[in-house]
C-alpha cells in the first residue's frame, strides 16, 4: 500500500458519502492540488474540500495549509485506523473549516501536521461533521 492509494481512497470515500447525502459533488483532477472535492450545494454556491488521509492513528501531512482564511473551503481528514485492507472497517472522519485547522497543527523539524492527539483531545465537534459541507453559506 503507498500514500497514493490511501489518498485515493480516502477522495472518494469522502466523495461517495457526499452522494450518498444527495449532495452535488465532483472530484477534481491533479495530483498537487489543495481542492480534491467542489461541492455544489445550490446554483451559485459551492465550497471546496482538501481530503487528507492516513492508512494508521497518525498525524496528517498538512504542509500545504496556508494561513489565509477561507470561509468557502474545508479539510477531510480521513483515517483507516490501521485497518486500510479491510473494507468492512469504516474509516474516522472529521470535517474542519479551513480557518479552523491551525488550532490542531504542529510544526515538527521541516514538517507541519495536523495533529491525531490534538484533534482527538480538542476537535470532536469535527467528527463526521457533515453538516457543514451541507448548509447554506449563509449559515457559516
Amino acid at each position: 500500500m503507498t500514500s497514493y492509494e490511501t489518498n485515493l481512497a480516502s477522495e472518494f470515500y469522502i466523495l461517495s458519502v457526499l452522494h450518498r447525502l444527495s449532495i452535488n459533488a465532483t472530484l477534481t483532477l491533479g495530483n498537487k492540488k489543495s481542492v480534491d472535492i467542489l461541492v455544489i450545494r445550490q446554483a451559485g454556491d459551492a465550497v471546496t474540500v482538501d481530503v487528507k488521509g492516513v492508512a494508521g492513528k497518525h498525524d496528517w501531512p498538512a504542509d500545504n495549509i496556508g494561513a489565509t482564511p477561507n470561509h468557502r473551503h474545508f479539510i477531510a481528514l480521513v483515517s483507516y485506523e490501521g485497518a486500510f485492507p479491510d473494507p468492512t472497517i469504516l474509516p474516522s472522519v472529521w470535517i474542519i473549516p479551513y480557518e479552523d485547522v491551525a488550532q490542531f497543527t504542529k510544526q515538527y523539524q521541516g514538517r507541519k501536521n495536523v495533529s491525531r492527539a490534538l484533534l482527538t483531545k480538542n476537535g470532536e465537534s469535527y467528527r463526521n461533521a457533515w453538516r457543514l459541507l451541507i448548509k447554506d453559506a449563509e449559515t457559516l
